[in-house]
């Protein structure tokens, strides 16, 4: 082989003012899906949440949200999107696969406590999450 590719056991770290700040935009936008940009670094497979961003001519509804990538402004700090799922269920839809942003995807669903908050990969598999 080639090229060795090291297995990182991946994670998402999410500052507990980052938390509060996901929760209650979500509680803010409920019924419809809320959506922001997670800022923060990436290293060995580790994410490190420490802001985030309301994206520029966002929209949303009962059951979408999203916003026009071609309106950020340039920023390497960016490595994801949180969304919210006013439904109830904290699976991502095809639809979130398809129109992934970044490294991960972090999902809310209702009623939007410490314990309705889920992280996925853009093949849609569950990353380890942990509140700091």
């Amino acid at each position: 082989m080639l090229f060795k590719k090291k297995k990182f056991d991946r994670a998402v770290i999410l500052k507990r003012d980052v938390l509060d700040s996901i929760l209650s935009y979500c509680h803010m936008k409920h019924p419809n899906e809320g959506i922001l940009i997670l800022k923060g670094k990436s290293k060995h497979g580790t994410i490190n949440v420490d802001g985030l961003v309301i994206p520029p001519f966002n929209y949303t509804g009962p059951t979408f949200a999203g916003f026009p990538q071609s309106f950020l402004p340039f920023d390497l700090s960016y490595v994801g999107s949180v969304h919210s799922h006013p439904s109830g269920s904290a699976d991502p839809s095809v639809t979130d696969l398809h129109n992934f942003f970044g490294l991960v995807s972090v999902i809310v669903k209702s009623p939007y406590t410490d314990d309705d908050i889920f992280a996925w990969d853009s093949g849609g598999k569950s990353i380890r999450l942990e509140i700091v």
